[in-house]
């Protein structure tokens, strides 16, 4: 009987080991994609920044497959379902640049294509002609707290207590436990939408040596204000003074600096970033540029790519007729 039983078990088990086989091989297979990126090619890689809208061809032995590059540079190439990616040739063209051609062996590998600037080197008569940006900056406005003191809270309050008298553990005592002591305090509202800041609570008159502050607690939005003293010894007067202050949410007028190599230049913006514009000097004119929703400066050509939780990126790149001041 035990045989018996072995021997269906490992029947059984070849059953489902051929059906999970035979659903792996029916299953279909994903299509296999060519993923890459196009930039500008330079020995200083700081100067190789993303070309987009480039045309990439893909052709292999049955298909051929087509796309462009995005403002990254990068493209995704997908290719027919049951093609074979052996020996696959990648072109890629763009106006103003060199066109080239790569063998890739495997579509798993990150495609890098280069491309070189088809432009002239600029002559020195040229570049006498050509209108000189200097000191550019960026000029965005954002949303940012801002506090407003409106006034000023200065109260005083007594602790009423006899001194010299003996605790015999009857809190509330001295911090020793010989005397017994009063506890008092004040408590304050700065009313709706203030708070409290730099709070100071003082002992002005009266045996201030015997006394101590027990605490000092504001609520979460700092509107109220509570503290509490202990004295064991005569009466003492206090001096509690803090700054009312407003919150309120404000627009910021704020600056940065881009990052500049060759003819080409890039910035950041952070998410709640409004109304940018670039200030720059032409010919030694200090030129106020908004960007605008459609990105139109008359001396360059400017992208924006965003990026999940990190803001914007932008990338400006000058016309022919105009180059950048060199730093001092």
């Amino acid at each position: 009987m035990a045989e018996r039983n072995r021997i269906a078990s490992r029947f059984l088990g070849c059953v489902l080991l051929g059906a999970v086989v035979l659903l792996q091989a029916c299953k279909p297979k994903q299509p296999a994609t060519l993923t890459g990126v196009v930039l500008l090619a330079d020995p200083d890689v700081k100067k190789q920044v993303p070309i987009a809208d480039a045309e990439i061809v893909a052709r292999l032995p049955t298909a051929t497959v087509s796309g462009k590059s995005d403002a990254r540079g990068l493209f995704h190439l997908i290719l027919p379902p049951g093609s074979q990616p052996a020996g696959i040739a990648v072109s890629v063209r763009h106006g103003g640049y060199q066109p080239v051609e790569v063998n890739v062996s495997t579509p798993a590998e990150l495609i890098l294509l280069r491309l070189p600037s088809s432009a002239p080197p600029t002559t020195a008569r040229e570049r006498q002609q050509q209108t000189v940006i200097g000191n550019v900056r960026i000029r965005y406005s954002a949303k940012s707290d801002r506090i407003n003191n409106i006034g000023v809270m200065a109260q005083t309050f007594e602790v009423n207590s006899t001194g010299n008298v003996a605790c015999n553990g009857a809190e509330p005592c001295s911090p020793d436990g010989r005397w017994k002591a009063s506890i008092g305090g004040y408590s304050a509202d700065a009313g709706p939408g203030n708070e409290y800041r730099n709070v100071r609570l003082s002992c002005i008159a009266g045996p201030c040596p015997f006394t101590h502050i027990e605490s000092e607690t504001s609520s979460q939005n700092g509107r109220l204000l509570k503290v509490s003293v202990r004295d064991w010894s005569d009466t003492a007067t206090f001096l509690l003074e803090a700054e009312v202050s407003q919150t309120r949410m404000a627009d910021v007028i704020r600056q940065s600096y881009p990052a500049i190599f060759g003819s080409t230049m890039s910035f950041t913006l952070p998410q709640d970033s409004e109304g940018p514009s670039i200030e720059a000097e032409l010919d030694g004119h200090d030129i106020v540029f908004p960007l605008g929703p459609d990105l139109i400066v008359s001396w360059a050509n400017c992208t924006v790519t965003p990026s999940s939780g990190q803001g914007s990126l932008y990338r400006c790149e000058l016309k022919p007729e105009y180059r950048f001041r060199p730093p001092t």
